[in-house]
């Protein structure tokens, strides 16, 4: 029997766990901005952090799906219980691998328009063996003034979560492939939209 002509690793359905999460962008808050002023200089984006009461740690949203979940539903899911802020994905230019549905080409990377894809994967290997795969999405608050939403944390979360500007969210974060995950997102929104979000929201 033949073996396969790349490197590959195969993991059965109890030696891996699927999740998602989502940067979660705004703009600060601020009296003089206006949507109906495009021409004005944007408020600065900030991306919504959670801090770890127990464990002391600055984290992004994320968590496990659920069975018959679709991979963008748990992203959106996640964020939302996790940080109490309802969100919707946001379109972004992306190079990707992920095909137009009946495509018969030769895999490709292409650069999409409008794209709500995942535009990371973390691969985490977990201490009691198996893997973790994190798929992460860009998201954006659903609405210029969003409220927080309290009492949406599972019984067994404890955070609290925090809206910082971009650059402090790079230091803050504790673990550098959190930081590797923000600046990927905040480059993206950079490229597509300039840093001004403000009419999506």
């Amino acid at each position: 029997m033949a073996s396969s002509r790349l490197p590959t690793t195969q993991y059965t359905a109890d030696e891996f766990l699927i999740c998602a999460g989502t940067i979660l962008f705004r703009h600060a808050p601020s009296p003089s901005s206006s949507l109906s002023s495009p021409s004005e200089r944007p408020p600065p984006l900030q991306v919504c952090l959670l801090l770890h009461t127990v464990r002391n740690e600055w984290l992004l949203p994320k968590g496990r799906k659920d069975r018959f979940e679709p991979i963008n539903t748990t992203a959106i899911r996640e964020t939302f219980e996790e940080t109490g802020y309802s969100c919707k994905l946001l379109p972004i230019t992306l190079a990707t691998r992920a095909p137009l549905p009946g495509s018969q080409a030769k895999d490709c990377v292409e650069v999409v328009q409008n794209c709500e894809e995942p535009f990371m994967m973390t691969l985490r290997q977990v201490p009691t063996g198996g893997v973790k795969m994190i798929w992460w999405f860009v998201s954006v608050v659903d609405r210029a003034e969003e409220e927080k939403v309290e009492g949406t944390q599972t019984e067994v979360e404890s955070y609290l979560s925090e809206f910082v500007d971009v650059e402090e969210a790079l230091e803050r974060a504790t673990f550098q492939s959190d930081r590797d995950v923000i600046r990927r997102a905040f480059d993206l929104v950079n490229e597509t939209y300039g840093g001004d979000i403000r009419h999506l929201l």
